[in-house]
């Protein structure tokens, strides 16, 4: 079962009863993976308040330097000169030095995991632990740690609140479990102040095929560039809650504000079908082509959806970017980036 939360430690109080807000100005905010799909959004999302630094730590190991072009330009943000390995404590502590506000998005992706979980151990669960401690030491204020419903392996009921069972049976999962056993355990033993974010299935612009349920999007869209059919494993019937990468890095935001501590869903809300994401595709791309069914192989998960009632009463998240939305978003960012997609799909193919 998930961990019980004293309800006392959620929600830090204002003087006139709202949640306590943090203010991130003049701030220096180093974050973790952010050459990835959701690292370089936070980024972006960071540039629109007054901090005064952003530190990117990332070995480019699933991150991509082009994720960051357009951050870049702004003075305030730079690579860690050091270099971005987890595993490497005093790199990281260097890194962290005089931090206020770390996001911690670094982290091996669920079928690297499923194939090495050694590896999986030592960069999800050490290096987590890793980052904990330099936080204690460096006095950070403030540690947003990117969870996963993972956490919840398939549904035993919906929505899932964050009291639902752990009921996940992969390496990836397993380590995230360990990442928020060991957060709530150093709030408790050295008051580090955190959230960790149980994000459902992330979708958008600069996405790549590593993601295990929303690699579908990239390759239905790459069959119907080919005139194709889409084609679906399974009935079509698995369902699950997509949120826009834009409504993600505003859940980070609003984390790294407020001083609720402990799990929280971040998600659209909403479940959609398999069937009903390759409809949507079709139309938006104006195809006429039918889908294609063929059995289904391997599946982790069949069903996700998350409430998000936590979220919002307690960080002030609310997701805004409707599903179709969202894909027309990544249909149009692939038009505009036929040379990154290229790139994807080769290192997919590898």
């Amino acid at each position: 079962m998930a961990p019980d939360l004293d309800p006392a430690d959620r929600r830090i109080m204002g003087s006139h009863g709202e949640p306590f807000q943090r203010d991130l100005r003049d701030q220096k905010v180093v974050v973790l993976g952010g050459a990835g799909l959701i690292g370089s959004h936070v980024i972006e999302r960071l540039l629109d308040e007054p901090v005064a630094q952003i530190v990117v730590y990332d070995n480019f190991t699933r991150g991509r330097m082009e994720n960051l072009e357009p951050a870049l330009r702004d003075p305030r943000v730079r690579l860690s000169e050091a270099g971005g390995e987890l595993l490497h404590p005093d790199v990281l502590a260097d890194a962290l030095h005089g931090a206020d506000t770390v996001f911690h998005l670094a982290a091996l992706w669920l079928l690297h995991c499923h194939d090495y979980p050694r590896s999986a151990f030592e960069v999800n669960v050490r290096g987590t632990f890793d980052v904990m401690e330099a936080c204690v030491r460096a006095g950070v204020e403030r540690l947003v740690y990117s969870s996963s419903a993972s956490v919840y392996g398939n549904a035993l009921e919906i929505p899932m609140t964050e009291a639902h069972a752990f009921n996940n049976r992969n390496f990836y999962g397993a380590t995230k479990i360990a990442g928020e056993a060991m957060l709530q355990a150093y709030h408790h033993r050295y008051g580090l102040s955190y959230a960790a974010l149980r994000y459902m299935n992330v979708y958008g612009a600069r996405q790549d095929y590593r993601g295990t349920y929303i690699a579908v999007i990239m390759k239905m869209l790459d069959r119907l560039d080919e005139g194709l059919p889409p084609v679906i494993e399974g009935t079509g019937e698995q369902s699950f809650d997509f949120v826009y990468v834009t409504d993600v890095a505003e859940a980070n935001l609003c984390a790294a504000k407020s001083a609720a501590s402990g799990p929280f869903n971040i998600g659209s809300g909403t479940k959609t079908s398999i069937r009903e994401l390759a409809q949507i595709l079709l139309e938006l791309t104006g195809s006429d082509l039918q889908i294609e069914y063929v059995p289904q192989r391997r599946a982790f998960v069949n069903h996700r959806l998350g409430s998000t009632e936590l979220a919002r009463t307690e960080l002030g998240f609310e997701a805004t970017v409707p599903l179709r939305e969202g894909l027309r978003r990544v249909i149009e960012w692939r038009a505009a980036h036929i040379e990154q997609v290229a790139s994807r799909q080769a290192e997919a193919a590898r």
